[in-house]
């Protein structure tokens, strides 16, 4: 599962270098429980995973669990949306579980030292860039995860 909006408001705070971990953890909540079911009484709970995510994050850091990332990137044309349905519809044939952010801001993108659009990375590896790739090698990436 995942929250909406969460790859973006991330992105907006990371370019925001000025912020301190609370600053960040306010907007970041205020942000996602506009757009998400927060159940009463996780608030704080949400409010410090939203925190620890953006300090991981900010110092580029992996995760520490073995949690999937996929990450997306391209400006948000026809082609990443459908690169996103297409890794959606696979995960859940196959029924795998991953964290998945679109990344749209192309300085983030070029970070990941990614020229062409779309990319898919998985686990901090690019896969495919400047094209979409077929269900079969998606699938396949998706196994080795497994």
């Amino acid at each position: 599962m995942g929250l909406l909006g969460l790859d973006i408001v991330l992105s907006r705070l990371l370019a925001r270098a000025n912020l301190d971990q609370e600053e960040a953890a306010d907007e970041l909540f205020a942000a996602i429980s506009s757009q998400n079911y927060i159940p009463p009484g996780k608030e704080e709970l949400y409010r410090q995973a939203l925190a620890k995510e953006y300090v991981r994050l900010l110092h580029g850091r992996e995760r520490e669990d073995d949690t999937l990332t996929i990450r997306i990137l391209g400006p948000g044309c026809v082609s990443c949306n459908n690169l996103q349905t297409m890794v959606v519809e696979i995960m859940n044939r196959l029924g795998v579980v991953a964290d998945i952010f679109q990344v749209h801001d192309l300085d983030e993108i070029g970070r990941f030292g990614v020229i062409q659009t779309p990319a898919l990375l998985i686990n901090g590896e690019i896969k495919s860039a400047g094209r979409l790739p077929t269900p079969a090698q998606m699938e396949a990436w998706l196994r080795e995860y497994l």
